[in-house]
């Protein structure tokens, strides 16, 4: 039997203040079980063969000796593979990417095309016989170059329209007072989550089941039961630890691959990426070329905006880094162009990652605003200030909330930006110069439709399911909270399972919108249960369960541009006899709702922080043209921000409650990145006097362009 007293209703909330991670003991002793670590009786284990040239078809495969070596069971390749089913549109609105749809052609789109897959007993003897495995190609020559001005460039409108346009251009930038024409430049990025992809399939009494590392089961059961062309209440998909996705763990070849080899071998098949192959597999960011224009009165009022953005894609599946998008949410003028542009070449399909065009985006919007600012003698956070518009630059929609103002105004204050000297490279410690920067930070707040249940047992305690992903957010502790606070019971009582699609449709874990999206739901789910539960009422043994949907609410919502917001403010030192630039120290205010749980929130916002920084100063996938693959596919050649790098980094924020949200959060997996490396940049050309447009800012080439040769 379970209570629900009086007492219970009054008690202190448990959203807004800090918990640590339910599942936290388990992941410090190891008790946690990621995709690659559950065991099943009876495991062979797949190796993708990927392709060594970037254009091209497969002529022929060696496989015979390779199925005479030890241990090996298979080897799948376009000759031999089941036929998959490519002509649908999946849960994103797109058609899949034909590398997910693994063997079904002799053609090779690019560098690291996935050719085959060695199944064996082991994983050692997969890998053996991968190696070995002799395929023979005819080359084709292959076009890598990422230019401005590609005759090749196309508008693309992926999740956003390609282009939108207001007002007269040139007449509004000639009748300006303060004009600011520049490129700015970011390379690729790779996501590189600790965890990499693995994926685990297997057939039980005519059921799939796919034990995977995914941000969201809902997302990768849509997927497979498409290609395969399955029933998708035949497949079965879990992953309940995930270690890091940062929007690249959605549907990839492995996934497929594993599925096809248990299918035909009818035994479990895993499958695990290496970190190597998932420079050419699981994604990355686009590098961009951008040109920003403004055009403002002397007072720093903008009258004209023009942000243009031109990314790559693969020649086999459109996909488009919308960093114009940012200026249609920050920023107004009488003249308001943004467009985004991509150009198809031979290399792997980009993906969403982290801050997906907010990221880039900001680095050239906010670099602009500074370069304007010091073309007009204005502070660059009062600039911001007159520039802050009551209304969607672009739809003309009310925010829902758009706190920018505030979270500068304390920003500043906190920071100590009253006592800046505008001018740059003055500021000395020894030999570093010294400089200090700001930007704003933005992304969406949206929410989707999501299942959830809510369980009471006779013993007391309450059960959430919900297929939510947790790939290291702390998701598991914030819905334990919500349902927590629903419920009015100690968060002690409630256990959130996750990970699961046997739970029902729910929301992936990207675009800042999973724990809202599954607050909303646990929420609706909890709030009705505690209406029926009457005070003294007997609990059955199976308990009593209750069911939200939250699509007939969703769909109601008032159209508004709903976005966390922020101010991000940073310190550099600039050794100019080395090269060498260190981040002192960082702050972020930020505009994100009410805050679930300070304790990740801030983790959230930090990361997020110090990737931004490692985005200005230290990643940079670089491209051999004449390969076509990269220079160093591994963390030894793809440098990341260390500990070492990262100073004292501070991320806080202000009151912003969404009225409505039912939690009344945003979101905050995002915004901490965005602004991030605009405001490290800024710091940079304070300190030496020195504006650098590409990133990231090497050592070379903070040293050529205090030689005089900018941006090198």
């Amino acid at each position: 039997m379970t209570t629900v007293t009086a007492a219970a209703h009054t008690r202190e909330p448990s959203v807004g203040t800090a918990h640590t991670r339910v599942e936290g003991r388990d992941k410090v002793t190891g008790a946690a079980r990621y995709a690659g670590e559950i065991p099943f009786a009876d495991l062979a284990h797949g190796w993708l063969v990927l392709s060594t040239v970037a254009r091209g078809r497969v002529r022929a495969i060696d496989s015979d000796p390779v199925l005479a070596m030890p241990g090996v069971l298979a080897v799948l390749d376009h000759r031999n593979a089941l036929r998959l089913n490519t002509d649908y549109t999946g849960l994103l609105g797109t058609k899949p990417d034909p590398t997910c749809a693994v063997f079904q052609h002799d053609r090779v789109p690019h560098l690291g095309w996935p050719v085959a897959l060695v199944v064996a007993e082991t994983s050692e003897q997969a890998r053996e016989a991968a190696e070995a495995l002799v395929v023979h190609y005819e080359q084709e020559p292959h076009d890598i170059d990422f230019v401005a001005g590609h005759p090749g460039a196309y508008p693309v409108d992926g999740h956003m329209p390609a282009v939108t346009e207001k007002g007269d251009l040139d007449a509004e930038l000639a009748a300006s007072d303060l004009v600011v024409d520049a490129e700015y430049r970011t390379p690729e990025e790779h996501h590189n989550p600790m965890e990499p992809h693995a994926a685990t399939a297997h057939w039980d009494g005519g059921r799939l089941e796919v034990v995977d590392s995914n941000q969201g089961a809902t997302w990768v059961i849509g997927e497979l039961a498409n290609l395969f062309s399955l029933d998708p209440a035949s497949v079965r998909v879990r992953s309940e630890h995930v270690g890091g996705g940062f929007g690249s763990k959605g549907v990839r070849a492995h996934q497929v691959a594993a599925v096809m080899a248990a299918t035909i071998l009818q035994r479990p098949v895993r499958v695990v990426l290496t970190r190597r192959q998932m420079f050419s597999l699981a994604g990355y960011r686009s590098p961009t070329i951008q040109r920003v224009r403004l055009g403002a009165d002397a007072e720093g009022r903008l009258r004209a905006l023009e942000h243009s953005s031109l990314s790559l894609t693969s020649t086999v599946h459109e996909f488009v880094e919308p960093s114009a998008g940012v200026a249609r949410v920050m920023y107004d003028a009488a003249a308001h162009h943004t467009a985004n542009r991509a150009v198809r070449l031979d290399v792997p399909t980009p993906t969403w990652m982290r801050g997906p065009g907010e990221a880039p985006g900001s680095f050239a919007l906010e670099a602009a605003l500074d370069e304007l600012a010091e073309k007009g003698g204005i502070d660059p956070v009062e600039l911001r200030l007159r520039n802050d518009p009551e209304r969607g630059p672009v739809s003309g929609l009310p925010f829902a909330g758009r706190n920018v103002a505030a979270c500068f105004r304390d920003g500043a204050r906190r920071f100590g930006w009253a006592d800046r000297d505008p001018r740059p490279g003055l500021r000395r410690d020894g030999r570093w110069l010294l400089g200090t920067g700001t930007a704003a930070a933005s992304f969406p707040a949206g929410a989707a439709p999501s299942t959830a249940t809510v369980t009471a047992h006779p013993d007391g305690g309450f059960t959430v399911r919900i297929a939510a992903a947790d790939i290291g957010t702390g998701a598991r502790t914030a819905l334990t909270l919500v349902a927590a606070d629903a419920l009015a019971v100690p968060p002690e009582r409630v256990r959130v399972r996750i990970g699961d699609s046997d739970f029902g449709p729910a929301m992936i874990a990207g675009g800042s919108m999973g724990t809202r999206s599954w607050s909303w739901a646990v929420a609706a789910a909890a709030a009705e249960l505690r209406d029926t539960l009457a005070p003294g009422a007997d609990i059955p043994p199976e308990g009593i369960t209750v069911r939200s949907d939250t699509t007939e609410a969703i769909g109601s919502l008032a159209p508004a541009e709903r976005h966390s917001f922020g101010a991000q403010f940073a310190e550099v030192a600039v050794d100019v006899t080395t090269g060498e630039v260190r981040v002192r120290r960082m702050l972020g205010i930020f505009a994100a709702g009410r805050i679930v749980n300070p304790l990740t929130a801030r983790s959230q916002l930090v990361g997020g922080m110090i990737w931004g920084i490692s985005m200005a100063l230290h990643e940079e996938a670089v491209r051999d043209r004449a390969s076509g693959g990269h220079v160093g596919a591994d963390l030894a050649g793809y440098h990341v921000a260390t500990h070492a790098d990262i100073p004292h980094v501070e991320a806080d924020w202000i009151d912003d409650f969404d009225p409505n949200d039912p939690v009344g959060i945003k979101g905050i997996g995002e915004v901490g990145i965005v602004g991030a490396a605009a405001a490290v940049a800024n710091a940079v050309w304070h300190a030496t006097g020195v504006r650098h447009r590409v990133l990231p800012i090497r050592p070379d080439r903070v040293l050529t362009s205090a030689t005089g040769a900018l941006d090198a």
